[in-house]
Parts: structure tokens; C-alpha cells; sequence
């Protein structure tokens, strides 16, 4: 064989070659074309989840609206609020702007409904107290209704003040000068004998009354546990 022959045999056989390599690159890979196109219709069928939805989901379901608060009941003025003193007071035994407490010794009704409950805790104060003179003038002893405790939380409350007097030498008389009215009816008795008698007295009339007591020496006493009657001056707005 010539050498014509043999570069025209190489050169066909390069030509053969190239064909070849270049039919391969073209032909597309199955599994990549498979693997896009499952990629796609996953994306298609599968769209990402939308935030606002996923929001939406978890919220907390909004709350019921609270129910409209009850209007308080109004103790009127007029009205009478009898209390049981916590400790004993009197003209000697106490001073002017000395606090006492005690409780309510019975239910204030309004409405059908109890506004002010026995047994709530009361707060006053003594406004003067004046012990027996040695020759003229006689004891004295003003108390006054500062606050209730009701539900608890401390009330202010204005009511009359209650007063009483008794005169001295030898006088056996009490006067209420906050109601106006005589103290009068013995209720109660000699507790015992001499100067430490007791005689119980029920003031009456006006705001309600008060369980009284005057010694041998005519002093003003009110035990521990006496009732005492208080007028409200202006009305009190209980919360319910």
C-alpha cells in the first residue's frame, strides 16, 4: 500500500470518529431528563406552604368578651348601720382621736340584696372623752363611724356622730346628743354592789341604740360587744 492509501485511510477513519463523539454529546442522559422532570412536577404538585396560612392556623382563638361589670348597690343616706364594739369605751377610759374597731352586727339590706354583711370589720374613732369632774360638769364621750371593710377593701362612710353625756352630782341622767333622745329604760342591773354597781341603759329613739353602762361614780361606759346604731349622712356605693 502507498502511502496516498494510507493517510487517505486515516484521515476517513478521524472523519468516522468525530461523527461519532459528536451524535453522543448530543443525545440527552435519561436519568437527568427523568430526574428534572420528576423535580418539576414535585414543585408543581407540592407548592411550598404559604406563611400567612401557617399563621393563621396557629393563632389562639380570640378570647370571649368579659361580662359588663355590675352596678354597685347604693346604701342610701338615712340608712342605719348598728355595729358591736371590738374594746370597751368610755369617758375615762378613753382619749379624743383614739381608734376603735368592731364589726356589723347586723346585715344591711338594699334592693332584696345584703350590701353591707354582718360581721364586717368596722373602723372609728373617739372625738372626745371627758371623765367626771370633781365638783361640776359631767363625762362625756363622742364617737364617730370612719370606714367598713367590704369585700376587702376599706370603705369610707359619713355618719352622724353618737354622743353621750351625763351630768354630775349625783344625776343618774344620760343625754344622747346625737339622736336627741333621753337615754332611758334600765335593761339591764345592779351588776354586783357600791361604787362598782353597773346599770345597763338602752339609749332610744332617733338612729337605734347603744348598750350603755355607767359605773358607781356615774362614768360613760360602753363594754366590749355593745351595739351602737350609726345614721349614714351621705350614701355609700358598695361594689358588687
Amino acid at each position: 500500500m502507498n502511502s496516498r492509501s494510507i493517510l487517505l485511510t486515516l484521515s476517513l477513519a478521524v472523519i468516522l470518529n468525530a461523527g461519532a463523539c459528536s451524535r453522543k454529546a448530543a443525545t440527552p442522559d435519561n436519568g437527568s431528563a427523568s430526574g428534572n422532570a420528576n423535580g418539576n412536577a414535585a414543585s408543581t404538585t407540592n407548592p411550598a406552604p404559604d406563611a400567612n396560612s401557617s399563621n393563621q392556623q396557629n393563632q389562639a382563638p380570640a378570647p370571649a368578651p368579659a361580662p359588663a361589670p355590675q352596678p354597685p348597690l347604693v346604701v342610701p343616706a338615712g340608712k342605719t348601720v348598728t355595729v358591736s364594739l371590738g374594746t370597751a369605751l368610755g369617758s375615762k377610759l378613753s382619749t379624743s382621736g383614739q381608734t376603735f374597731t368592731g364589726t356589723v352586727a347586723r346585715d344591711v339590706v338594699v334592693e332584696n340584696a345584703v350590701a353591707i354583711p354582718r360581721g364586717a370589720r368596722i373602723s372609728g374613732t373617739v372625738v372626745d372623752a371627758k371623765p367626771l369632774g370633781k365638783l361640776a360638769g359631767g363625762a362625756v364621750l363622742q364617737i364617730r363611724l370612719d370606714s367598713i371593710n367590704i369585700n376587702g377593701s376599706d370603705v369610707r362612710v359619713h355618719a352622724a356622730g353618737r354622743s353621750f353625756a351625763v351630768k354630775g352630782k349625783g344625776k343618774r341622767t344620760g343625754i344622747m346628743a346625737g339622736g336627741g333622745a333621753a337615754l332611758g329604760g334600765i335593761v339591764g342591773g345592779i351588776a354586783g354592789g357600791g361604787k362598782g354597781a353597773a346599770i345597763g341603759i338602752l339609749a332610744g329613739g332617733g338612729a337605734g341604740g347603744a348598750g350603755a353602762a355607767f359605773t358607781g361614780n356615774k362614768e360613760i361606759v360602753l363594754p366590749v360587744e355593745s351595739a351602737v346604731a350609726f345614721q349614714l349622712t351621705q350614701p355609700v356605693e358598695i361594689q358588687q
